[in-house]
This record gives structure tokens, sequence and C-alpha cells, in this order.
């Protein structure tokens, strides 16, 4: 290099550095962006190199996905997981069928597929997992990082045990007949008698509830560890440790599997399902639609909170798993065709549960016409009811359920004084189809008496559990990846240690669910470590980058890092539509969690139902607990960075580049020239050596190309910072 360049003049010189990184490329060989090893911390390697290359600032280069299929693969695997077959089927049933999809699709457009992308967009663009994600757009707001992996690690914990349900499923589902299909027996002297919990309930819920769970009458009863529980969630510890110890390397190989095999099973359930007697009305039913419902508040509230969690926003997992792509792979895209799949996946399987519930609602029905007539029969034998009353053509050998229907409405018209006393049931269709089932009782309890009716329904259940563990392993890596790639990015460690030890603490921790009280535990960590907290972790993350970063600044990264110029509706969601909507929605969610009980469903062995209690004290304390501690990094960041009492991580940042032998380290940048340096200066400030775009600054702009490119006025200008840094793109 010349002496009398720049460069080596500002190293001998103690005058204030003003020259842009164009200046500086000037007296440099010509610098292939793509070829060329710029990074703060660790950037994606040279084309054609190992991803496991050392450059000269000693760090290992940072993995990258094998190919563009398996990203997609393992964002929708992360995305689609339980949620989309038990809680969005039941949310259709709940908020008028068909009308209800009208709100969650406007709710996904406006709110889902903006902020997908804007974390897909962050990910991609600072190359590191939630915690460095925030600290670099904004230090003050640091803690958003910190809360998304302690939320990640609350889910993860209760997560993994349903996956553990599943497995213990799985393997009962090897015999012929299904273990649940019928009532034990139990011995009374010389003579058996059905189970009586099995014969109130009925012999699914009894293998659930008893069976598999063996579950106290509160939670206060912990009744010690459930061995057959733990041991399954022992095996699910094992199976997310073996597909995520490699990091992407291992989980990406898992996800060809684990996210296209629920798809086959899903379609051969909506075959099978569709020749089922029955079916076509369970499908009726939900695509009915009760325009009705569209008008009320909490249909709206219950749409954003399903769109808000199907696509897995502000858990870390979308921005840690976009962090090993390349800078310029199209994250828009992506962000709108994982939405898109996520959204038919759910119609699917609402398809299919929907066809499948029709036909065990039939057979429900036509159970309870024969357990009435056979009351009906009684009654007439011993002249409760007259003969007369018996409509002629009715057949009590060949029963059906409109015959039923005319003999029941007889008989209540005439007997309407005393009609109660005689126990008759209506026996309708309606009623049964009404009966909402959500979340594990969907799964273990409706969906396994329905295949109990099945030809071959060991095979069917064998494919549903089956099904079940891959969606659940799908989510659970993406959680996972949300745990282990910001501390891994943060604080390098070994990731597959890492790792290791993070499964067998969970592992330690997660027998708090699978005690016999563990279910209780379930339902309480679902209620409340992952709704509030998610809410504000998702609007923080969208207030850091459209008000605080900016709006305009972001859309400009965006420009240079696409190539094209994004919509401009994207500008107006971010900066004011979807913040407004997540504002709205976390008043909804305090407003509810006022007003609504704090309570779980207890099972009352002696009822064989389920009864409403309230938590004891200290199970309250430890509700609100889980919220505490997920949001108590956000205060914590933000006062210790406003006072300066923990550094914001920007000082350690170094920018290098191998063609050229460089290295400058900016830990010596004082406070306020680092906050200005990474928050403050403008986006002509920071040339690219991406291929020069229209810079966008929003709807009506100009272009910033036009205009002077000053330098700032600070001890250090931009002249040391490649464009391809995170703080300089943005």
């Amino acid at each position: 290099m010349p002496k009398n360049s720049k460069v080596t003049q500002r190293e001998h010189s103690n005058e204030h550095v003003t020259e842009s990184v164009a200046d500086l490329l000037a007296h440099e060989e010509p610098l292939d962006y793509k070829s060329s090893v710029l990074n703060v911390g660790s950037a994606a390697p040279p084309k054609g190199k190992p991803t496991d290359d050392v450059l000269e600032s000693g760090e290992a280069a940072r993995p990258a996905w094998n190919s563009k299929l398996q990203y997609i693969l393992a964002q929708v695997g992360f995305s689609v997981g339980l949620g989309n077959v038990w809680r969005f089927p039941y949310l259709c049933q709940k908020n008028g069928g068909g009308a209800y999809l009208v709100p969650y699709f406007i709710l996904l457009i406006i709110i889902g597929i903006p902020l997908f992308f804007l974390e897909l967009a962050v990910g991609q663009r600072i190359r590191r997992g939630s915690i460095g994600v925030w600290n670099y757009v904004c230090p003050r707001l640091g803690g958003i990082g910190f809360s998304s992996l302690i939320v990640c690690g609350f889910v993860g914990l209760y997560y993994n045990v349903i996956i553990g349900w599943s497995i213990f499923y799985f393997f009962q589902s090897f015999q012929y007949p299904l273990p649940w299909s019928e009532c034990p027996l139990k011995r009374n002297g010389s003579h058996a008698i059905v189970e009586p919990e099995c014969e109130k309930s009925s012999a699914t819920t009894y293998f659930w509830y008893r069976e598999t769970l063996n579950i106290s009458s509160s939670i206060s009863d912990s009744g010690g560890l459930n061995w057959k529980m733990t041991l399954s969630l022992l095996a699910a510890w094992c199976i997310v440790c073996l597909a995520v110890i490699k990091g992407i390397q291992s989980s990406g190989k898992v996800m060809y599997f684990s996210s296209l095999f629920p798809y086959v099973v899903l379609i051969c359930f909506l075959v099978r399902g569709l020749l089922l007697r029955g079916a076509i009305d369970g499908i009726a039913h939900m695509f009915t639609p009760k325009l009705e419902k569209m008008l009320e508040p909490q249909v709206w509230r219950e749409a954003a909170t399903q769109v808000f969690f199907a696509l897995g926003l502000g858990f870390g997992g979308v921005i840690a798993f976009s962090s090993y792509n390349k800078q310029d792979n199209n994250c828009h895209f992506d962000a709108t065709l994982v939405s898109i799949i996520n959204f038919i996946t759910s119609v699917l399987a609402t398809l299919v549960v929907f066809a499948v519930l029709g036909f065990k609602a039939n057979i429900m029905n036509e159970k309870c016409v024969v357990e009435n007539a056979e009351k009906i029969l009684g009654y007439l034998n011993s002249n409760v009811l007259s003969h007369d009353l018996i409509p002629p053509h009715v057949n009590f050998s060949h029963l059906t359920t409109s015959d039923y229907a005319e003999m029941y409405g007889v008989i209540k018209t005439v007997r309407e004084d005393n009609f109660a006393e005689l126990g008759l049931d209506a026996c309708q269709l309606e009623d049964e189809l009404n009966k909402a089932v959500q979340g594990t009782g969907l799964a273990f309890i409706a969906f396994t008496e329905a295949m109990t009716h099945f030809p071959a329904s060991p095979f069917w259940s064998v494919m549903f559990f089956f099904m079940l563990i891959n969606l659940g392993l799908g989510s659970m890596i993406g959680t996972m990846e949300g745990i282990t790639t910001p501390i891994v990015d943060t604080f390098k460690v070994r990731k597959e240690i890492f790792t290791v030890c993070c499964c067998i603490v969970a592992f330690l921790m997660g027998l708090l669910f699978v005690q016999h009280s563990g279910n209780y535990f379930v339902t309480m960590f679902d209620d409340y470590s992952a709704g509030l907290p998610l809410t504000i972790v998702v609007i923080l993350e969208n207030i850091s980058v459209a008000w605080i970063y900016g709006t305009k600044r972001f859309m400009q990264d965006l420009t240079d890092m696409l190539g094209f110029r994004p919509y401009y509706f994207y500008f107006y969601m971010w900066k004011y539509v979807s913040p407004l909507c997540l504002s709205v929605l976390i008043v909804a969610t305090i407003i509810e969690m006022a007003i609504s009980p704090p309570g779980y469903n207890a099972w009352v062995q002696e009822l064989a139902s389920e009864r409403f209690q309230s938590y004891p004290p200290w199970a309250l304390a430890m509700c609100f607990a889980l919220i505490v501690v997920a949001m108590l990094p956000l205060p914590i960041v933000f006062i210790g960075r406003q006072f300066h009492l923990v550094s914001d991580g920007s000082n350690k940042l170094s920018v290098s580049y191998k063609k050229g032998c460089m290295m400058k380290d900016m830990s010596n940048l004082e406070d306020n020239d680092e906050t200005r340096f990474i928050l403050s200066k403008n986006p002509s400030e920071a040339p690219s050596p991406m291929p020069t775009h229209r810079s966008y600054l929003g709807p009506g702009s100009t272009s910033p190309l036009e205009t002077t490119n000053a330098a700032p006025n600070s001890r250090y200008g931009t002249g040391y910072l490649m464009a391809t840094t995170p703080e300089s793109e943005l």
C-alpha cells in the first residue's frame, strides 16, 4: 500500500477520520464482496470454501444451509406444529366455522406476514441469534433477545412432554385391539365388572387419565413420578438432542422427514376420512359460516393470537434459522411462502379433523339412539308410556335416527309436564358436532376414539401418533435453535457440549410435568409462560426496527440486501398497523387474564369427569412468576445500558476482510460515538458493496444517492466499517 494512502495516514495521525468506505477501497485492489470474507464476529465463508473455514480473525465461519429447500422445510417444520392440528380446528368450530377463516386470513396478511418477514430479514442481515440481533439493532432493548430465550425455555419444557405422550401412544398402538378400545374389567369376587371410572366416562377417556397420566385429583397432590411418562420424556429429549446437537448440519437433514411426513399422513387421513360414513356431515358443519360471529371482538382476538403463535413469532427460532442464510437470499419470498403453507396446512388439518369427528358424531349419535330406545321400551313394558305414543311405522329392531327424533318429539309433547323424569336425550347429530374439543382432548381422546372404529385401527393409530411426534419434533428443533444459537453466538461456547447440557437440564426440570399432577402444570405453562410475554417481545421487536432504528432506513437496507424494493405495504404495516394491532392484542390479553378466574380443570376420579378448580396461592404465585421471569430481562437490560452499568456488546465488534489483510478493532469507541455509530447514522453514510439501487426512504422520498455523501463528525467515521457488517446495513 502506498505510504501516502489515506489508510496509512490515519494510522499515524490523530486527526478525525472522515473518509468513506469508497475512499478507502479506492486505494485497494478491487474487492469481490461475494467471495471475500467481510464479517462482524463471523460471516458467510467464501464461495467454494467449507463452512468450517477459519478466518484471519480466528473465528470459525458461520454454518450455512446446504440448500434452499432444507431451509424452507426447517421454517415450515418450526411454524407448522401441534397447534395447526388441534388448536386451529377448535377455533374454527368455536368461532363461526368458515366465517372464522375471514378474520384469520385478514390478520395473517396485516400482522403475520409483515412481522414474519421482519424477523427473517433481521436474522439474515445481522447473521446472529436473537440476543445478538437486538443488541445491534437497539442495545437498550437488548433484553428482547434474553426474554425470547427464556420463553423458548419455558415452552420447550412442556412441549416436549407432549411429544413424550405421543411416543407412549405410538408404542401402545402396536396392539389389536387397541388398548383404549374397551373398558377394562375389574374382579369383584367371582364376578367381573366394568371399571366404574371407565363406565362413567369412556374407554378412551379412562385410558388417557388413568392408564397414561394416572392423574391426581388436584395440583397440590403430586403423587410422585409416573415412570411410564418419565421414560417417554427421556426418549423425547434424546431424540431432540440427537436432532440438534450438530446445529443445522443435523437438524437440516432431520427436517426432510419431519416436515414432509405429516403431510403424507394428513392426506392419507383426509382420503380415508372422506370415505367414512358421516364425514360429509362433519365437513359441512365446519364450513357452514355463522357470519354474525365475525362481529364479535373475541373472534378477532383469538384469530390474532393464533396467527401470532402459528408462525412462531418472537421465539427466536425464525431469526436463528434465517441467520444461516446468504445475505442475498430472497427472504420476502420465504416469508410469503411459509405463511401460505402454514395457512393451507391449518385448513387441511381442519378438514381431516372434522371428517373424522363427523364419523365419530354419527357413531355416538347412533349409540345414543339405541340406549334411549331401550329406555322407551322399558317404559312401554312397565306401562309408564302408552303404546299409542309410538308411530305405527316405527320398528325398534331397525330404528333410524329420524324415527327416533319423531318418537321423541311425540313423547315430549304429550308428557310435557313430567318429561324430564323420563331422562331421555334428544340424540341430535348437531349436538355431537358442537361439542368443542381442543388440545390434548382432541388428540388423545376424541381422535383415538374415532380410530377404534376404523378398519385396521392399529395402522391408523401408529400413523397418527407418528405424525404428532414429527410435528412436535419440527417445532422443538426451532425452539432449541432459538435457545442454542443466541447463546453460542454471544458467549462462544461449544455448541455440542452446550446442547447436551441444555437437554439434560431440561429433562431434569421437565420431571415437574411427569408427576401424577403433571398435566396441570402443562396447562399452567401453556396459559401463562408464553402468551403475554411473547406478545410484548414481538411488539418491542416491531418498535425497535420501525421507530427506533427507522422504517425508512430498514427499507433501504432491504433494498440493498434483496436487490429490489419491498412493497410500500410493508412500510405502513411495520410503521403503524402492526404496532397498533399488537397493542390492542396486549390490552385484550391482559383484560382476558383479569376477568378469567385463574384455575384448571381437575379430574375427579369419583365422578369420572373434570371439574374446575382455582389455583392454590402457591400455584397462583407460580403463574405470575412465569410472566415476570420471562419479561424481567427487558427492564434490567434497559436500565443497565441506559446508565452504562453493562456493556451493550458493540465494543467487541471487529471488522475484517481477508483479501486486503486488514483488520480494525472498534473496541475503543467512545459511548456517544458508539451509539451514533450503531443507531444514528444515515443510510448514505454506509455505502454498500451491493449493486447500486435507488435508495428507498419511504413513500414519495428521493434517493440519498442524489444528495451529498457526508461523513459524521465523530472520532471514527464509517470508513472503517465495511458495508456487509450488521451495523452498517441494519
